[in-house]
């Protein structure tokens, strides 16, 4: 049995169930998604796998 999982599913899950609980977050969950996702186009993954 492999257990391994990659963390994107995990953010999105713990994500969505912020953003049921404080609707409020959903500004900075949005903002901080797009920064990340900027810096990895930007930069490159390397040896980052998500």
């Amino acid at each position: 049995m492999n257990l391994s999982m990659s963390i994107g599913p995990i953010v999105a899950l713990i994500a969505g169930i912020l953003i049921l609980l404080i609707p409020r977050l959903l500004n900075y969950i949005v903002a901080v998604y797009l920064i990340v996702i900027g810096l990895i186009g930007l930069f490159g993954t390397g040896s980052l796998r998500i």
